[in-house]
C-alpha cells in the first residue's frame, strides 16, 4: 500500500447504546475528540456509539414482529385476475 493514502486503522470500542453491550474491533473511523474506555485488557480504546448492533436488532434477538399478511394475496388475486363473463 502507497504510504499517507489510506487512513489509519486501529482498535475501537463500538457502544449499542439500546443494550449496553461493547465490542471491541478494528476500524478506520476517525477517532478524534471522541470519548474513550477503558476495555478488559486495560487499555483506553476511543468509544463510537450505535443506536443497533445485533445485541438488539430484533432479527438476531427473535423478537420480531410479524405482520399480518392474510388476504394480502387473496386482494391481489380478486384485484388482478380476469373474471370469466358468463355467456
Amino acid at each position: 500500500m502507497k504510504p499517507r493514502i489510506h487512513p489509519a486503522y486501529k482498535p475501537v470500542i463500538f457502544l449499542d447504546t439500546a443494550s449496553n453491550h461493547a465490542f471491541l474491533t478494528c476500524s478506520a473511523i476517525d477517532t478524534k475528540g471522541r470519548e474513550t474506555m477503558k476495555w478488559e485488557d486495560g487499555h483506553e480504546y476511543p468509544v463510537i456509539k450505535v443506536e443497533v448492533s445485533s445485541e438488539s436488532h430484533s432479527f438476531y434477538t427473535g423478537k420480531q414482529k410479524i405482520m399480518d399478511t392474510a388476504g394480502r394475496v387473496e386482494k391481489f388475486k380478486r384485484r388482478y385476475t380476469k373474471t370469466k363473463k358468463s355467456a
